[in-house]
């Protein structure tokens, strides 16, 4: 297996990081090889705050993936999320020129590049440009101009940017580590590719990953994205409070969530109890279940009324008719999609990472959805810079909402 038949996706969290690697069958499909995960501490809310530990945890996690796939890796995709993520939507617009004003590719990547060309501040990094639509004259709502005729060319992108200084610190992590980056996606965009279906991106849905540290919210509709955003808390927020409430220590903390938290306090019997352990052998105290959801409950409300700020700030809140996917492992918790079904006034599903061939049980959960979507994004852009299906393959992607978000990767700057 050669290293141009290998992808990588690093998915370096505020808990765990995590590395996947996959193959590239001659039948155009990935197939996981290898996965390795390591406790993150050197990582908070998407920030390096500790080099060291970050290139420890990162060559961890990648060589424990590769003594499973019994191949060493080079290059990885690597996910990206922090608060120091924003976004914005640019408007661009271009004269046709020509006999017939026949659009052609260059005129395409013309009126992109005018889109983009919006004053970002210079400690800011474009990670993304991604076209929206575009508008041939009068005719509004055209997936691809290229081929028809008309004066003017207009396009709307959405497009996102992050700390600069938050990227050079992930991105030489990496590096130190021994490793290159091949590619940089939000994870917004990369859990949505392993947990969102076509007809979703086409009805309009929101996706909402609680990760660690962070809460990502990704918005499409008609195929595109429209809105994108980061949330600074996340199940860390969930842990603090329950180690501050409960008075105990913060993996004490962590294991209790795990292992008797609830989004939700409605429903939980008053005779539930759980044992929480004391603070430097301090006898150990027992709390109702109901007060440790209660405590819960009233952080993730906190989030979901965030979310619903930004679904406001997008413009599309009332044009999800496919509602909201809830990943990451902040979904995990019992009620978590019921809470934020009640919150937002929308319906909610559970979202976890398509199967991959040769993917565990270990990771095919919420908690993996940005590593296993960075995996399918690399792939297939592994796949069509091999030419596997040459252009036809180029052409069925363009044709389909999922075909235009595999093509997130390639819109990097």
């Amino acid at each position: 297996m050669g290293q141009d038949e290998v992808v990588v996706g690093l998915d370096i969290g505020t808990t765990k990081v995590c590395a996947i690697i996959a193959e590239l069958t001659p039948e155009g499909e990935s197939k996981v090889v290898g996965v390795g995960i390591s406790p993150s501490e050197g990582v908070r809310r998407g920030v390096v705050v500790d080099m060291d530990k970050t290139v420890q945890a990162i060559q961890k996690a990648v060589q424990e993936a590769e003594l499973m796939a019994g191949l060493s890796v080079g290059a990885v995709y690597l996910g990206i999320a922090g608060e120091h993520i924003s976004s914005l939507n640019s408007r661009g617009v271009i004269a046709v020129g020509g006999d017939q004003h026949e659009i052609e590719a260059d005129d395409k990547a013309r009126v992109i590049e005018a889109a983009r060309a919006v004053a970002i501040p210079f400690d800011r990094q474009v990670l993304h440009v991604l076209p929206q639509e575009f508008s041939v004259d009068d005719q509004e709502g055209i997936r691809d101009p290229v081929g028809m005729c008309g004066i003017r060319l207009e396009t709307t992108v959405h497009i996102a940017t992050a700390a600069a200084t938050a990227v050079q610190n992930l991105t030489r992590g990496v590096e130190r580590a021994g490793l290159r980056v091949q590619g940089i996606c939000l994870e917004s965009l990369a859990s949505s590719r392993a947990v969102l279906e076509e007809e979703e991106l086409e009805m309009g849905v929101c996706l909402v990953d609680v990760g660690g540290g962070t809460t990502s919210i990704a918005v499409f509709y008609q195929g595109s994205v429209r809105h994108s955003a980061v949330i600074g808390l996340g199940g860390q927020s969930l842990t603090s409070d329950i180690a501050i409430c409960l008075r105990t220590s913060w993996s004490h903390a962590e294991r209790i969530k795990c292992g008797w938290g609830a989004a939700r306090a409605y429903g939980i019997g008053q005779e539930e109890v759980v044992e929480v352990p004391g603070i430097a052998g301090r006898i150990p105290q027992r709390v109702a279940r109901r007060e440790l959801a209660s405590i819960i409950e009233a952080r993730m409300e906190e989030i979901f009324a965030m979310v619903g700020s930004e679904l406001s700030r997008s413009g599309y809140a009332d044009h999800l008719s496919a509602g909201v996917v809830l990943t990451g492992g902040g979904a995990l918790l019992d009620g978590a999609a019921e809470q934020a079904e009640l919150l937002l006034g929308l319906p909610v599903r559970l979202g976890a990472p398509r199967e991959l061939p040769g993917m565990s049980e270990q990771v095919s959960g919420p908690a993996y959805a940005t590593a296993a979507g960075l995996v399918l994004m690399g792939a297939q852009e592994l796949e069509a810079k091999s030419g596997g299906r040459g252009s036809g393959l180029e052409e069925e992607q363009s044709a389909s909402a999922l075909g235009r978000a595999i093509k997130w990767l390639k819109a990097q700057v």
